[in-house]
């Protein structure tokens, strides 16, 4: 296979940076380990948009953060992601505290963040009637939103799909090929890719990556955050996203609602030797719990449906890493994309697109790169039974379950998920061919119950759609499969004597 163009990583970077590549006549192949897109940090973390206050002018973080936040409105819209600014408040209880708000404000108007304001006294209550009733100063942003990172990053990668890139699941980078001082190609363990550059958006693998070409400049520090999510009946108890007084590694453990109605508490910060051990720890997580109820006392741990943790790709001087490499022509990094990554991704793309052009132009001259005449900005609206059944208007709806009864299955009783929702998602331009695949497009196995009703459902509709046996569907690919053995061939093995 040859491409002009291959990035590495499927997270919202790389997905990001295909999207935008894309509007240009390039050959453009992504490259993931994973059995999807959002794997990894794209999959475990906050969802939040910030509006930029605390970033350093001096770095690409704070740079990239305030350029991007103006850009989510109309992504948002354009790709069907679920998007809202509720603003966010940080919550300060002394003097002290007051001193850093005033910093963090006088900060954000030096870099253009609209509407800063210290709100106290009784109107932090007013907007905020559960926050600990201690607290005494906030710093509101009116900015800073929510958005679900995976379906973002999702969405982002399907809009590159049918723009003409290619995105290779499950096809891991096992080396990098080089010529001389210029890389030629990337091997992966499904065949080799001829290329004239390579984007290294690896997150956590983003130095393992760069050391394959020789370069040594990178150094990944393995980030671990955990998070608790509550049900839907809590989504309500804050209207902002709340953050304590940041420390210098962490904007601290939050509370926020999510997009879909549920309450997020988290995360906790702690570097961590393993890149790929996203275990919750009973210490972390009563961490998070303590830290969340200093901003919201009233917070009940019964209703936690599900806790999980996400790895950040921390680079040891804390900012992004996004530029060529120093050892090889052709290798560009972007690295070290921790928070405000979420938020800086669109602006990253934008960058990087200009360094790809440059470097083409010294690793390719004469090249003619320009803009598509037919590039396809949007996705088309999905039609979600949730959400027509929360508006009441199921006019629609009754009109597609004629066209198509598996509308008219009900499959998700939690999430309101029906079984032409799922099968619609295992077609998409990136499609589901796992569980939490089917999860993070429709929200299947994504309730209270966490897919204990509608899991079993899920997997033999992936079996007969894919046409595969149900042993094996998997969880989140290769290695995870659901279920061990027919029931009939584990009675018989366990009357033959073997072990099961």
């Amino acid at each position: 296979m040859k491409a002009d163009i291959v990035i590495i990583g499927g997270g919202v970077t790389g997905s990001a940076i295909a999207r935008e590549l894309a509007r240009y006549n390039l050959d453009i192949v992504l490259l993931e380990k994973e059995d999807d897109v959002a794997m990894g940090t794209s999959k475990a973390n906050s969802g939040i948009i910030h509006a930029g206050y605390n970033a350093d002018a001096r770095t690409l973080k704070g740079k990239l953060n305030v350029k991007a936040n103006p850009m989510f409105d109309k992504l948002a819209a354009d790709l069907k992601v679920p998007f809202k600014r509720i603003g966010s408040l940080v919550i300060g209880f002394n003097e002290k505290d007051l001193q850093v708000l005033k910093r963090e404000k006088e900060n954000g108007e030096r870099l253009g963040v609209r509407g800063l304001e210290i709100i106290q006294g009784e109107r932090l209550f007013v907007i905020e009637p559960n926050l600990n009733p201690e607290a005494k100063y906030a710093l509101y942003a009116p900015t800073a939103g929510i958005i679900s990172t995976y379906e973002f990053t999702i969405a982002l990668a399907d809009n590159a799909v049918i723009n003409g890139v290619k995105v290779l699941l499950e096809t891991e980078v096992v080396d990098l090929v080089t010529e001389g001082s210029k890389v030629t190609g990337v091997k992966t363990n499904r065949g080799e890719i001829k290329t004239q550059v390579v984007i290294n958006a690896a997150g956590l693998y983003s130095d393992k990556i760069a050391a394959m070409s020789g370069d040594d400049s990178i150094n990944i520090r393995p980030r671990k955050g955990e998070y608790h999510l509550l049900d839907k009946n809590w989504g309500n108890f804050v209207n902002h996203v709340l953050f304590p007084i940041p420390s210098k590694v962490s904007k601290g453990i939050l509370v926020t609602p999510t997009t879909h109605g549920n309450l997020l508490l988290g995360p906790n910060s702690h570097d961590v030797d393993e890149r790929d051990d996203p275990a919750t720890t009973a210490s972390g997580l009563d961490e998070v719990y303590s830290g969340a109820r200093k901003l919201v006392p009233g917070l009940s741990r019964s209703d936690v449906i599900t806790s999980f943790s996400g790895l950040r790709a921390a680079a040891e001087d804390e900012d992004f890493i996004i530029g060529p490499s120093n050892r090889v022509r052709g290798l560009i990094h972007v690295a070290g994309i921790q928070s405000p990554g979420l938020t800086s991704a669109p602006a990253i793309a934008e960058m990087v697109v200009e360094l790809v052009k440059e470097t083409l132009g010294e690793v390719a001259p004469g090249k003619e790169i320009h803009l598509k005449e037919d590039f396809q900005e949007t996705l088309p609206t999905p039609v979600i039974f949730n959400e027509e059944y929360e508006t009441g208007n199921l006019d629609g709806w009754q009109k597609l379950v004629k066209e198509n009864p598996d509308y008219g299955e009900m499959i998700c009783r939690c999430e309101r998920v029906t079984k032409g929702e799922i099968i619609r998602a295992i077609h998409r331009p990136v499609p589901a061919r796992s569980l939490d695949a089917i999860k993070r497009r429709t929200r299947a196995g994504a309730g209270r119950c966490q897919g204990g009703f509608c899991g079993p459902r899920v997997v033999e509709i992936l079996s007969k759609v894919l046409g595969i046996s149900p042993l094996e569907v998997t969880k989140k690919g290769a290695g995870s499969e659901i279920l061990k053995a027919c029931s009939k061939e584990l009675i018989r093995r366990a009357g033959d004597g073997d072990e099961i």
